[in-house]
């Protein structure tokens, strides 16, 4: 009796151990897949965002330009700190070919703030709502902040991931991304 009870209590764990195997599987495929970084020389992956007036801006549109894309957060102070090192850098190469795009990956309740933000720190670029997926096809974007500098046909030519170590680093890769000694 005694070494059926112990029977009964095995089998139980062993099924209790298998369900629980079996949920971390379905979890972990429910996950978003984690793309690699876009490595230099490879074309950035496409993608449609809204920006805070809900007006859609596809990357395909940027195409001629040299574009910036700057993953960001309100909350993030490095991300603050180099704002104006963005703002600087579309007045001054804007006329020649230049759009620094922010894209926000604050929570979507947070989107006053980062309108207030934009405003309060005379933003002259597109603040995009981000999402997750576009994080992802990106590489899944864990530290902000994390930049992108795109040539004008849209291949990366530079990426960053946290605060550069000044304007002088930033207006680099900005030259680069616009074919400039």
């Amino acid at each position: 009796m005694v070494g059926l009870k112990r029977n009964v209590v095995v089998f139980g764990v062993m099924v209790m151990v298998l369900a629980g195997l079996l949920a971390m599987a379905v979890y972990r495929r429910s996950l978003p897949i984690r793309g690699e970084v876009v490595a230099k020389g490879k074309p950035a992956p496409e993608f449609t965002l809204t920006d805070l007036a809900g007006k859609p801006l596809a990357l395909s549109s940027l195409r001629g330009k040299a574009v910036v894309l700057n993953f960001w957060a309100t909350w993030c102070p490095p991300c603050k700190q180099e704002v104006p090192w963005f703002v600087e850098m579309q007045n001054r190469y804007g006329a020649q070919g230049l759009q620094v795009v922010g894209i926000s990956m604050d929570d979507a309740g947070d989107l006053k703030d980062v309108a207030r933000f934009g405003a309060e720190n005379g933003v002259n670029y597109p603040l995009l709502i981000g999402q997750e997926r576009v994080a992802q096809q990106y590489g899944g974007v864990d530290s902000l902040p994390t930049t992108f500098y795109l040539d004008r046909s849209g291949v990366v030519v530079a990426h960053f991931i946290g605060q550069p170590n000044g304007p002088s680093e930033v207006e680099k890769n900005v030259r680069l991304a616009l074919g400039l000694p």
